[in-house]
């Protein structure tokens, strides 16, 4: 999804046709690896996520991707992710979750996209609330979402990105948010650190990376171009649609926020218990 609003943006602002060219396998690292392998002529970019850059690499240590080789471009977009409960489950709180989980091990099933980002966020809720909670991996986020509303799963985190509409119409109860503070799509929802988990910060971001070697010239064009799209109505209101926001800046200031962010997911990966097989 944010693939595609890159690609429409940077073709505006560019003046050129931008394409998306999914390669998924081994946990986005062998899209990785092809975009690490291409030219340093700024034809080809990496989408660069916290799975492309470090649960991947993180998972298939074999597959041979050293995300560090990447030149940073720009950041693109950032969404909060939400701890969400199905219809049918009778929790209404965090603080309420962690009770049930402690009085019933086991019992409360929590549904992720197998690999994701969601994936590790339920590993690190388990391990800073001391909770025996079923993670129950699904091939993507559609199927969990289908089964939290269909009461076979009690329990998901998936970005606002994704459950947004779903919040909108009752089909799904959010908890907490993973973001400092309360955010405006959803302002009823109290955050993770007000229901009790101090530092369960994270988010859905997005950007764009280029091949090692690439001219700092076409890194500042793009970046530019990236940006110049960003500060549009037009996609700003795409964005907020999907709550989430842009996030407009520097090369630097992209490059300090992965320095941060790789670590701290990669962290997560090899807690998360997840099997990349």
């Amino acid at each position: 999804m944010m693939g595609r609003l890159i690609s429409q943006s940077l073709s505006g602002t560019l003046g050129q046709q931008v394409y998306v060219d999914n390669r998924p396998g081994a946990g986005s690292t062998l899209g990785g690896k092809l975009a690490a392998a291409a030219d340093p002529d700024g034809y080809t970019l990496l989408l660069a996520t916290a799975a492309t850059l470090a649960i991947g690499p993180a998972l298939y240590p074999d597959a041979g991707l050293d995300p560090s080789v990447f030149v940073p471009v720009a950041m693109f977009s950032s969404a909060p992710f939400v701890m969400i409960a199905g219809p049918k489950t009778a929790l209404n709180s965090v603080a309420e979750v962690i009770a049930f989980a402690k009085a019933q091990p086991g019992k409360l099933t929590l549904g992720v996209p197998s690999g994701a980002p969601p994936h590790m966020l339920a590993g690190w809720f388990k391990s800073l609330t001391a909770t025996d909670i079923l993670v129950v991996p699904y091939k993507g986020a559609a199927s969990g979402i289908t089964e939290i509303i269909g009461g076979q799963i009690d329990l998901g985190i998936e970005p606002t990105s994704v459950v947004l509409s779903h919040l909108g119409d009752g089909t799904m109860r959010p908890l907490a948010t993973t973001t400092p503070e309360r955010i405006a799509e959803i302002p009823q929802v109290p955050t993770m650190m007000e229901s009790g988990i101090p530092g369960f910060i994270a988010s859905s971001w997005t950007g764009i990376m280029a091949p090692p070697g690439t001219a700092q010239a076409i890194i500042d064009k793009i970046n530019g171009a990236l940006n110049a799209g960003l500060r549009t109505t037009e996609l700003q209101t795409k964005l907020k649609a999907l709550g989430a926001e842009g996030a407009p800046g520097t090369t630097a200031e992209f490059a300090s926020f992965i320095a941060t962010e790789v670590p701290k997911w990669t962290a997560m990966a090899k807690l998360s218990g997840a099997d990349p097989q």
